[in-house]
């Protein structure tokens, strides 16, 4: 299990579908990274996540190139 310590929050623009369910994302700071979508908007496929939107991202700290998509804003 991950601390709450262990990752920060950051948003971005989705730039690219990866295969997978993988996302390239640029953050508001400029830096690329691929982001995963977080538990349930990968369970029933609700929310859909396309190139173009606002995202709110959960960034490892041991790993700043590898994240979690938690919010899709609209």
């Amino acid at each position: 299990m991950t601390g709450k310590d262990d990752y920060f929050r950051a948003q971005g623009k989705v730039v690219e579908t990866l295969p997978n369910a993988f996302f390239r994302v640029t953050l508001d700071t400029g830096q690329d990274i691929t982001a995963r979508a977080a538990g349930k908007m990968r369970k029933g496929r609700k929310i859909r996540i396309i190139p173009g939107d606002r995202v709110e991202l959960e960034v490892s700290i041991y790993d700043p190139t590898k994240g979690r998509i938690v919010w899709r804003h609209k």
